[in-house]
């Protein structure tokens, strides 16, 4: 089979897109490089301090070796905000069984695992700056669970029974959602617990001008 021929003009404009192909991937082998130094560094500050801070890491998830390095240290806090995760997997309940801390804001994540309930320690929790459409039940049966940020999410579906019965809880912010005029009412009615709401809109059909 002949191979194909190009002229001079062609041949200059393939080494150019070779160029910049091979541009590209040294910046995102440099990126990858900085992001895994980073999270390396930031783990053995934790082994002295106990406190792990992955927050601006880049992570699409919580890396095996992270749990591997963290392994012989009992975590106090965990901050994996302003990633790009998307799920959070059960293990992080029984590898960081005794944090009392756990930022997940800023993130894509949309649910919880069950297994968050056995962290047993776990006093404050920020699912903020995410893309949950409904209160994850879990949150109502964390042990010892006081504090609980889930605003500027799109939940629409909450049990406002279930968080009254949650067994510690004394705040939720729940501004910039889109709950739903029912549910936001019954949320209204909650007086054992703290609730921080945005304004409730007006429907349509409750506009009397209308």
């Amino acid at each position: 089979m002949k191979p194909p021929t190009y002229n001079s003009e062609e041949v200059q404009q393939i080494s150019q897109e070779e160029g910049e192909r091979n541009v590209a991937t040294a910046v995102c082998v440099q990126l990858a490089g900085r992001a895994i130094i980073r999270v390396v560094s930031r783990c053995e500050e934790a082994q002295d301090n106990c406190n792990l801070d992955l927050s601006e890491c880049q992570l699409m998830q919580v890396p095996d070796a992270v749990y591997h390095l963290m392994r012989h240290t009992e975590l106090k806090s965990c901050d994996l905000s302003g990633n790009v995760i998307t799920k959070i997997p059960p293990k992080l309940a029984v590898k960081f069984s005794l944090i009392t801390e756990l930022n997940l804001s800023h993130n894509q994540i949309s649910k919880l695992p069950d297994e968050l309930a056995e962290l047993q320690e776990l006093l404050r929790l920020d699912i903020s700056h995410n893309a949950f459409i409904a209160l994850p039940s879990v949150v109502c049966r964390i042990p010892q669970l006081k504090r609980l940020q889930a605003n500027n999410n799109s939940i629409i579906d909450i049990d406002a029974e279930r968080i009254k019965r949650a067994p510690s809880l004394e705040f939720v912010d729940l501004r910039e959602n889109t709950i739903p005029p029912r549910i936001y009412d019954l949320l209204c009615c909650i007086d054992n617990i703290t609730i921080e709401l945005s304004p409730r809109q007006v429907e349509d059909w409750e506009d009397l001008n209308i």
